[in-house]
């Protein structure tokens, strides 16, 4: 027990300040929120001008008068981002491991566990910054708080919506230490760069790319596609790090209860935030001019 509580102090020590990973955390239910959201959205859509039929695959610009939801459109253009972003995260990733491995090969050198802990504990929490998408996540503080930013307060959320507090509670003295212990454990054994690190790193990839989807853009229907994929990434490694080490397969597959809350958590908002009062749904897929899909690499920061 002392060597499993040794390098979570140790990193919880140094990472304290660090954001939370992955952007689930939710607001509490707001019945102002709740009552004014949707009536807001539906009156600024009767508003608009509906477009005519169009393709269903198509990546041109939506004019702003447009309604995106009259006749939805996929969003080539996101897909197409989304698929950049992730080939770039992972292929970033699997140099700098492949580079690590080589390095301690060469100077014949075996990673002390406390290290590779950090290591994987800040992959958990920062990975993102490997990611070319603007993958902002929610305001840690303001949750804490109950106040609005991006992805608090800004749709109506369910009831049942747990106190922001909890969600940098949880990834940050829960999940992040369990994906850094459960992941040491298996590069002290296989190395960096072996195919269960990296799918690994395949579902801090995925859980990325959702932040863009839920937070940033804001598309709600495509947010539950990509938390199920979230979900799916995280059970893909929990099942390499089994075959390699049961007890670390375990560890990681345990956060699948909070993957699987989450990913309730956003099906049901979805559900309570339909396009008009009729309750008709957005679209399970990225809807042409919902949303811009941009690159936060090379953008001007005015934009």
């Amino acid at each position: 027990m002392t060597k499993i509580y040794a390098p979570l102090a140790a990193a919880l020590a140094v990472f304290s300040a660090a954001p939370c990973a992955h952007g689930f955390a939710t607001p509490k239910h707001s019945s102002s929120v709740a009552t004014s959201v949707p009536t807001q959205h539906y009156h600024r859509q009767q508003q608009q001008r509906f477009s005519p039929p169009a393709p269903l695959f198509s990546s041109t610009t939506t004019s702003s008068s447009e309604d995106p939801y009259a006749s939805p459109q996929l969003d080539t253009d996101a897909i197409l981002k989304y698929g950049t972003a992730a080939i770039t995260e992972l292929s970033l990733f699997a140099g700098l491991f492949k580079l690590l491995d080589v390095s301690l090969s060469q100077l014949d050198i075996v990673m002390p566990f406390p290290v590779a802990f950090v290591i994987f504990y800040a992959c958990s929490l920062k990975s993102r910054v490997l990611n070319p998408l603007n993958n902002q996540r929610p305001d840690r503080a303001k949750a804490v708080e109950g106040e609005g930013s991006s992805g608090f307060r800004d749709r109506v959320m369910p009831s049942w919506t747990p106190p922001g507090v909890v969600f940098p509670i949880m990834w940050l003295l829960i999940i992040g230490p369990i994906r850094a212990y459960s992941s040491a454990l298996i590069a002290t054994n296989v190395g960096f760069f072996s195919i269960p690190i990296l799918a690994f790193i395949g579902h801090l990839t995925v859980g990325d790319i959702w932040n863009t989807i839920n937070n940033t853009e804001k598309r709600y229907g495509a947010a539950v596609i990509g938390v199920l994929c979230v979900v799916l990434s995280a059970a893909n490694a929990s099942y390499q790090y089994y075959n390699i080490d049961m007890f670390a397969g375990k560890l990681l597959g345990g956060t699948l209860l909070w993957l699987c809350t989450a990913a309730a958590l956003i099906t049901d908002t979805w559900r309570l935030n339909p396009v008009n009062e009729d309750g008709k749904l957005v679209p399970l897929y990225p809807v042409k001019g919902e949303s811009e899909t941009k690159f936060l690499w090379g953008a001007n920061k005015e934009e």
